[in-house]
């Protein structure tokens, strides 16, 4: 008889792509803001992610809002690393708005209305709600259909219970295909909102448990619930201010919402928001957490956009602000003029600088390590001190990237482990930036439209 060969299932839903920063949980910090040297996908930059921690805490605490933070360093030091981390560790409340500074030029929008757009992506609002539910065991379902069809509607009754009491309900139509929706039989625990009508199933009674052999993995046992059958629930949703802006400027605002086509809003809608929200607030019934918006690659703005961003971080409602660049002193977009890292000095002015130094080779081992697991990715102990060397003398970002194509290398021989053969062979095929360069260098005249520029054409490169 044949072998039976039987595939090998995946379950979809668990597959999720590796991403340069897909390794980071959080910053690494103890209770005391001290940085940890290996934690939660973070390796050095010690001071750099005590002083994120810092700003963290001051973020939860609520204490500011408007304020800005520089994350100034050369690239590859771990910048955005350190954003992804204050994103985390923020949690899933607090909102963190990304953007890199060159998403803002588009022809669909103003570069003002993406930068105001991006600010309330990033400023939350808490609202409270108290409903009335109805909460209790099914013990009986009756529904009564008519002999004749279409002669009269469906009626029936439920009987729910708790701990201290039994009521029995009388059902219209609607109800009893709410139920029947959520297919609620004699035994499960529901949950019906008396002002919508939705009916929720929280599971099934812990006292009916015993009544079937076989049951399926996604079966809940609840206990019964107690005291009364009608209950006061508050119920809190976060949204952020940018969704309200969007399901209230136009008639299908809620689908723009997902197809993401939100246009320009005008500005009175957003006032009427803003004088709602702050009703909200005055009554008790909502309140703003203000989030981080991280604006990567900022020395891609232009003058305009600075002269915004100056404005916006004034106003009581702005967020944390957070940018990074890998720039030295450079030319302000928009003008002739030249300053640090591209940014007007009056913005420099309000800005929390945090610096990033470059990794060291010791630090450079403990990413990689971090990456290889990441990546599961079985690497020898001299492949890794070969990658390490390569990662010091050329860059992290390119070592990174070797990982992957080694254990390809690796596959195709057949190998349990990726050796320092592998790494060799992959490190000739491809080049880094330096190696690059120097071939460019050597095989100049045969390029199109090649110049190697002299000294006064630098300067003039500069100048311009």
């Amino acid at each position: 008889m044949a072998d039976l060969k039987v595939s090998e299932m995946k379950d979809l839903t668990r597959i999720e792509r590796i991403g340069a920063h897909s390794h980071i949980r959080g910053l690494g910090l103890d209770d005391t803001l001290e940085a940890r040297n290996v934690s939660q996908g973070m390796v050095g930059q010690k001071a750099a992610r005590r002083a994120a921690g810092v700003i963290l805490q001051m973020i939860k605490d609520g204490k500011i809002a408007g304020r800005a933070v520089l994350l100034a360093g050369q690239p590859g030091t771990g910048k955005t690393a350190i954003a992804m981390g204050m994103a985390k560790a923020l949690g899933q409340e607090t909102p963190f708005a990304m953007m890199a500074g060159s998403e803002i030029f588009s022809l669909e929008m103003s570069k003002t209305e993406a930068l105001t757009q991006a600010f309330r992506k990033a400023i939350g609002v808490r609202i409270k709600e108290e409903s009335e539910i109805i909460e209790g065991e099914v013990v009986e379902i009756q529904i009564d259909r008519p002999a004749a069809t279409g002669a009269a509607s469906k009626t029936g009754k439920v009987t729910l219970k708790t701990t201290e009491m039994e009521t029995v309900y009388d059902l219209g139509t609607k109800m009893i295909e709410a139920l029947s929706k959520e297919k609620v039989q004699s035994g499960d625990v529901i949950a019906i909102d008396k002002a919508s009508g939705k009916v929720s199933k929280l599971g099934r009674s812990f006292a009916r448990s015993r009544e079937y052999d076989a049951m399926g993995p996604q079966t809940r046992f609840v206990q019964c619930p107690d005291g009364e059958l009608q209950k006061r629930k508050e119920v809190v949703h976060v949204v952020t201010l940018h969704e309200i802006d969007v399901i209230n400027s136009r008639t299908q605002g809620f689908l723009a919402l997902f197809a993401g086509d939100t246009g320009e809003i005008r500005q009175e809608v957003r006032e009427q928001i803003n004088t709602k929200v702050a009703e909200w607030r005055e009554e008790g019934k909502a309140e703003i957490i203000p989030g981080v918006l991280f604006i990567d690659e900022v020395h891609m703005l232009d003058i305009e956009c600075f002269s915004f961003l100056n404005r916006a971080l004034e106003n009581e409602m702005a967020p944390i602000l957070v940018v990074a660049t890998n720039r030295g002193i450079t030319r302000i977009r928009g003008t002739n003029y030249r300053a640090p890292h591209g940014i007007p000095i009056d913005l420099l002015d309000r800005l929390l600088i945090i610096s990033t130094q470059p990794y060291t080779e010791e630090e450079i081992r403990l990413i990689l390590d971090i990456r290889c697991e990441e990546e599961d990715v079985e690497m020898s102990e001299d492949a890794k001190e070969l990658l390490t060397k390569i990662g010091h003398e050329t860059s992290l970002r390119y070592a990174i990237h070797l990982i992957t194509a080694a254990a390809l290398a690796c596959q195709k021989r057949k190998g349990k482990e990726v050796e320092i053969e592998d790494i060799s062979r992959v490190y000739s095929l491809f080049i880094d930036v330096k190696r690059s360069t120097q071939f460019l260098m050597e095989y100049q005249e045969q390029f199109m439209f090649n110049e190697v520029p002299d000294q006064l054409d630098d300067e003039k490169m500069v100048e311009g």
